[in-house]
Order: structure tokens, then sequence, then C-alpha cells
């Protein structure tokens, strides 16, 4: 039905070359197709992109998107209208009511078989930190901020074309009319930024427009209800999480840095204008560059998933994450989606009674948490310092001082 729909909408905004017999304002700026000539000709989906491509429009099923930034700001308002507009807006998402009044839904049951997919969140990369095990060693980890995430919408499977759905997360084959989309936003901004299109898409949620929008597929039996607010307790401490962002963009670099190529040699070996050069490309009996040749070229800017990262610490407070290693993907106060982890051993651990806060943490279920929660092997700073009791002392060996001497014999 939704392909259907969409279909409709494409042919009905298409300008096709049409006689001048329809009656068509040849100046206007959308054309608009009869019904009765459609049904005449029969356009097909095949014929109905070419016209796009010869035209030049954009992609082919772009009605699903809404445009997001529009119309602007009125910079000649005085500070007297500002200060009303700021009330005005406050006053409309204070008194909207929320979804949230007659509860969540109804929780479902984890289970394993099927497995369960719970949503994720969205986090804000603040910088790495450095951390202790109770051993004494010494790793570094990244802290994520989960700042103000909602869930804003909810798609069934039924409503889900999984033929022709784009995904920034490969999803598996089996999955496809099994899982659902569940549509996460990051902090709210306020409304006047945006067009009255994009601000429509969180009346059912009540809530104001957020900044940033990802999609996560879930099983049906962890859906959370449109408005629901999403915290950094959404994982536990020990738990393993997959981790996607966009990478740094270092632009168009050389070989050296892109690859790690050592380079020519100095200029003591006579080299000349070949310092930071790749060398050769030659290829033998081809006489051509082969393809996947490293060469020079764009850096980064490229969606990267690093699975299997540990979750050490959480601060409950201000909603922080401490996940394993330096070298999360991003840049600082950079986007990233944070999701259970799709690892096989991870998996397997999760069990009925053992699995994290399902289908989310509610505070209102009545569960006091403290504001630093950490993991079993991580070393508490309000601790005691590290004692050495288990570890033994072999004395040292007295040294000597002299040679040995060769015993005569007798």
């Amino acid at each position: 039905m939704n392909r259907a729909l969409q279909t409709i909408s494409t042919r009905l905004f298409t300008r096709p070359v049409l006689p001048s017999s329809l009656g068509i304002l040849p100046n206007a700026g959308i054309n608009f197709i009869p019904c009765a000539w459609i049904r005449q000709h029969k356009l097909t989906d095949q014929q109905m992109r070419l016209r796009y491509k010869k035209l030049h429009w954009h992609k082919f099923y772009n009605d699903k998107w809404v445009q997001r930034r529009g119309g602007g700001w009125d910079e000649k308002m005085t500070p007297e209208n500002q200060t009303f507009m700021q009330e005005v807006v406050y006053e409309t998402y204070t008194n909207k009511e929320s979804p949230l009044k007659d509860g969540p839904w109804k929780h479902g049951e984890y289970t394993t078989n099927p497995e369960t997919i719970r949503t994720g969140v969205l986090g804000l990369k603040l910088g790495t930190l450095p951390q202790w095990d109770k051993k004494g060693r010494k790793f570094h980890v990244t802290l994520v901020q989960i700042i103000d995430n909602h869930v804003v919408n909810y798609t069934p499977p039924e409503m889900i074309n999984f033929r022709t759905l784009f995904t920034t997360r490969p999803l598996r084959r089996d999955l496809h009319g099994k899982v659902g989309m569940l549509v996460v936003g990051a902090l709210s901004s306020d409304p006047r930024k945006f067009t009255r299109a994009y601000n429509g898409l969180f009346e059912q949620a009540g809530i104001p427009p957020k900044r940033k929008l990802t999609r996560f597929f879930v099983t049906p039996n962890s859906v959370i209800k449109p408005g629901t607010p999403l915290y950094a307790t959404h994982f536990r401490c020990g738990d393993y999480v997959d981790v996607q962002a966009r990478s740094i963009d270092f632009g168009f670099q050389g070989v050296m840095r892109r690859y790690g190529f050592r380079g020519g040699p100095s200029d003591e070996y006579g080299a000349t204008k070949f310092h930071r050069k790749r060398g050769t490309v030659g290829s033998g009996r081809k006489h051509k560059i082969l393809p996947g040749t490293r060469m020079p070229g764009l850096m980064g800017n490229k969606l990267v998933m690093m699975k299997g990262l540990k979750v050490w610490r959480i601060n409950t407070k201000y909603n922080v994450l401490y996940l394993m290693g330096p070298a999360v993907p991003g840049p600082n106060h950079g986007y990233m989606r944070i999701q259970d982890s799709s690892l096989y051993e991870r998996k397997q651990k999760l069990t009925k009674d053992n699995h994290p806060p399902f289908p989310t943490y509610y505070p209102q279920d009545g569960k006091i948490l403290d504001e630093e929660l950490f993991s079993d092997d991580i070393y508490h700073f309000d601790q005691p310092t590290l004692t050495l009791d288990d570890v033994q002392i072999a004395p040292l060996t007295t040294r000597r001082t002299t040679a040995k001497t060769a015993q005569k014999k007798k």
C-alpha cells in the first residue's frame, strides 16, 4: 500500500511533455497530469524513472523526505517581540497533551529464540579519559553523552517496504518483514528554525522538533511508545554495544597519510621530487592500473562501525556512557548511534533472566540508581588505594663483589 501511494503521488507531480490540447499552462512551475491521461497511456515505473532522468529531477520516491530547514529567522524583530515569541513557543509545548498520560505501552517479554532486538540511542561524543582496573592496569575510555533522546515514531513491519528501504546499518535478510522501525530524535530545538512539515513529524509524540533523527529496527516485543525519553541507563555496566558514526573528514590526502606509505628516500641519496610520492603503479603484463590500487584521494567522512565495545561506567546524572577505547569513530561533539552488540559471543550471554532494561529504563518503576555506576572489574576512586597483600616478595640474593677464584688442586 505504501509503495502504491508513493507511485501515485510521484506520477501526479511529474512534468512529462504533454500535448497542448490538454490545456495545461506552459509557464506553471509544476504541471499536474489528469488522471484520465494516466489511465489512457498507462505509464510504468520505468517510464517515470526515464522522465525523471531526462528532466534532471531528484531521486525517485523522494516524497517520503520532508524539507527540514526553510523560511529562516526574522532578524528584524524587536527584543520585545522575540521575548513574546519565545513565551508562545514555551506555552505551546508546555500545555500540549502528552501521549504518555495513559502510561507506556504494554511491556513485551524478552526472548532469545526468536531473538529480541532493542532500540538504540543517539549520543554525542565528548572526548577520552584514562581509567584503571582493579589490577592497576591503565586503559582509555570514550565519553558519550545521551542528550535529550525521545522516541518520535514507530512503524510496524506490515507498513515497511524492505525492498526499497535505505539503511545505514545492514539488515539481515531473514529479518525482513519481522522487525519494525523506531525513529529516535536527539536535542530539542526551536520550532521556528524548521519548516511546518518537519515540525509535523513530532505532533504525535508531543515533543519539540529534534535536531538529529535516526531510526532503529526493533522486534515487535520491544516497541516503545512515541514520546518516551531514553536515558544512558538504557544499557548496563558490563554490557557490550555497537557504535556507528561518521569518521573525521581529512579531505584530499596523499598515500603517506591515507595509507601509511613510507615515501621516497631523502636528498642524501639523490632523490629529486620523490619524497612523498607513491612510486610505480605498473602491473606487469596487464599494462593498466589494477582496480583497488591504493592512490591519493579523499580520506575519512565515511560511516564506520565498531562492534563489541564494553560499557565500563555510567553517570546517571548527566547521562554519560564510558565506552572502551580511545578510537571510537567521529570527531568530538559528533553524533553516533549506539545499540546492543550484534556479535554472536555477546548475544549468547544474554538470557531471559539476565538482560538489559527491557524495552528500556523507566524512572517511574521506582528503582533508584546511584549517580555513578561502575563495572565489576573497574577501580573506584572512592575506594582505598591498591594494596599488595597477595604479592609474595622474594628475598634478594647477595651480590658478589669479587671475582670467583679458582680452587687449587691438591
